[in-house]
């Protein structure tokens, strides 16, 4: 006999419920910290910590069901020879052939520690501009670890803000040592995770296929003005995750039997087979006047310097 199939949990979803978690500074501050250890300056030291900045804690996520019974389906770590294994008996191994592995040990990871397991020392001060945007990874708080060295932290953070340097230091976290950046903000430190060189592809690699042709001037004109048009501060609050709003939707109405509702289609695609005219028709639609001229574009932006 089939085993009867489970209802699903009448209990309020979590993901369904109304949440304001997507405006800014709703997310709560992290109970533990990713790294603790010493930031170093020269000879000056303070214990710190590393918080992450941001959190995807509250991401809608689904498992997988057995549909006959609506099961969670477990994934169970399988031998192809002898069949399932007990995950606290695994070791880990490191491929240097096809099947053929080198073992390493808890014990034998622990011994390869470096100073920066411990110490996030600042080895140098460069300007933000002198990153590029490509290396920059992850946002962490770099928050003082109680009240040991506070005066220290104080000093470093202060001098910082007035030199206006980003500091550069390394730091063993996640099993990896990584590269992070160090700036002020507020009464604390912000530090940014950055990509090692061998992480980042070389654009000339994915762009070498474009050609260097030179656009109509008209048309870049033209281009300017609807940039201009669309100009704007940034406002984080004004762009929120609309595919998570309508997953939380679709969720609600399930639990409470109700029929989903479908998305809108998608416009039609534009008929419009002519760059010049497909421009002209992007700039009429703001209702704008003919762009400027050259000339007086480039004045304008000289005045705004």
């Amino acid at each position: 006999m089939a085993k009867a199939k489970k209802k699903p949990t009448s209990a309020k979803s979590h993901a369904a419920k109304p949440s304001n978690e997507n405006e800014p500074g709703q997310r709560k501050r992290p109970t533990r910290p990713v790294w603790q250890g010493n930031l170093r300056l020269s000879l000056v030291s303070c214990p710190v910590a590393l918080f992450n900045a941001t959190s995807r804690a509250h991401d809608i996520s689904f498992h997988l069901l057995n549909p006959e019974t609506n099961n969670r389906i477990r994934m169970i770590p399988t031998d192809p020879e002898t069949g399932p294994v007990e995950r606290s008996g695994l070791v880990k191994g490191y491929e240097i052939s096809k099947n053929h592995y080198v073992i390493v040990s808890n014990e034998e990871l622990d011994e390869v520690k470096l100073e920066t397991t411990h110490t996030l020392e600042i080895e140098r001060f460069v300007d933000a501009s002198s990153i590029d945007r490509l290396y920059w990874n992850d946002p962490y708080f770099l928050v003082p670890d109680g009240k040991d060295g506070l005066d220290a932290f104080i000093v470093i953070r202060e001098a910082m803000a007035e030199e206006g340097r980003i500091a550069l230091g390394r730091v063993v976290m996640h099993t990896r040592e990584r590269l992070m950046a160090i700036e002020p903000r507020g009464k604390g430190l912000l530090a940014y995770s950055l990509r090692m060189a061998n992480e980042v592809v070389n654009p000339a690699t994915m762009f070498d296929d474009i050609p260097e042709s030179k656009p109509d001037r008209r048309m870049v004109d033209i281009a300017q003005k609807i940039i201009e048009q669309q100009e704007g501060p940034f406002e984080p609050q004004e762009f929120k995750d609309r595919y998570e709003e309508a997953l939380r939707e679709l969720i609600r109405r399930k639990e409470k039997g109700e029929a989903p509702v479908a998305a809108e289609p998608a416009p039609p695609a534009s008929n419009v087979v002519s760059l010049m005219d497909a421009l002209q028709k992007s700039l009429k639609k703001k209702g704008a006047a003919a762009p400027a001229s050259r000339a007086s574009t480039s004045a304008k932006r000289k005045r705004a310097r």
